[in-house]
């Protein structure tokens, strides 16, 4: 008896509700377009050294879509995803690792990625030393514990990912097991700490040893390069896909024009992405990262084998294989990928 009152005034409650509707109430408005939009930037340097490069760039990119766009610099990369994540920033620029996790995690969408100076749509992973250390790749994978070492972000691709893809584990190298102390610390940092005999060897990247070659070039002459990885996806521009289409869309083509065409307007352009170490945005959309999702397959994969476990193995295995096999169609279909 008791529920049966309790649901005949739940109807009553929604009946009363849909005549409410039905006499007129106002349906609730979508939010306009934004006033102001923040534009997250990684910390692969501090931001002292970033702001005044990229404020150019946010200027006009706010002068050509029609709203503010103000900066937000964060000390990791989980933080940058995180703020997407929650609509603290709507846009950003990411590199491939962590352009993926918000991809996956903040509901974003690449809208075009970087190329270089040269045109070129990739860069490298590298180990780096003291110049006349003496110290070679091959002291380095004897793991005597030795060495100190300086690794990236947990969310880097060059500074952790790719060194563990393509050197560390298909050696069976656990660094912690390998090194006398490993720290993880930012790009600049590391070549810091290199260059003044904190540390022996560290992770880093071509691009950072541009901008460490410019910023300090003293520094910069303190370093050598043991190894190189192999080609990894540049960095993109991402932006949450509940952003505005109207503004997404002018943001997508103020990129992908930016440093484009003739005359004075373009020529200030490029020199902003000059002292960005870029060429300008190419067209790209999720998919250009799947070298990264075969690179972070590949370490589960590892990782699984490493445990043991069969039914693990077999499950890694499978996902590797799947993950692979979608990459390889995307770019039968489309080469330049």
């Amino acid at each position: 008896m008791i529920r049966r009152q309790v649901l005949t005034a739940l109807a009553a409650a929604l009946a009363a509700a849909l005549a409410l509707a039905a006499c007129g109430q106002k349906p609730v408005e979508k939010a306009g377009p934004p006033t102001e939009l923040t534009f997250s930037i990684l910390s692969a340097e501090n931001q002292a050294s970033m702001q005044p490069l990229w404020q150019p760039l946010l200027d006009d990119m706010s002068a050509q879509i029609g709203v503010k766009v103000k900066p937000y610099f964060a000390t990791n990369y989980t933080s940058l995803i995180e703020a997407m994540r929650f609509n603290q920033v709507q846009v950003g620029w990411f590199s491939a690792l962590p352009a993926l996790e918000a991809v996956r995690r903040a509901d974003g969408e690449v809208l075009g990625r970087v190329i270089d100076a040269g045109g070129a749509d990739s860069y490298t992973s590298v180990l780096i030393v003291k110049k006349g250390s003496g110290i070679t790749l091959e002291d380095v994978l004897k793991c005597d514990k030795r060495y100190s070492f300086g690794i990236g972000d947990a969310k880097s691709t060059s500074g952790t990912l790719a060194p563990m893809t393509y050197l560390f584990t298909p050696r069976g190298i656990e660094p912690g097991a390998c090194f006398k102390g490993v720290r993880s610390a930012s790009h600049q940092t590391n070549v810091f700490s290199v260059a003044n005999g904190v540390l022996d060897v560290a992770t880093n990247n071509s691009v950072g040893l541009v901008f460490a070659a410019r910023e300090n070039p003293e520094v910069a002459a303190k370093i050598e390069v043991i190894w190189n990885s192999p080609p990894l996806p540049e960095s993109s521009i991402v932006a949450r896909k509940d952003l505005d289409p109207a503004i997404r869309e002018k943001m997508r083509q103020f990129f992908l024009t930016y440093g484009t065409g003739t005359g004075p307007r373009a020529d200030k352009q490029r020199e902003v992405l000059k002292g960005l170490a870029y060429g300008g945005f190419r067209p790209a959309d999720d998919t250009y990262l799947d070298p990264i999702r075969e690179m972070e397959a590949s370490e589960v994969l590892a990782d699984a084998k490493r445990g043991g476990d069969a039914a693990k193995i077999a499950k890694a295995q499978a996902a590797f294989d799947e993950i692979r096999a979608k990459a390889a169609q995307r770019r039968a279909v489309n080469p330049d990928v």
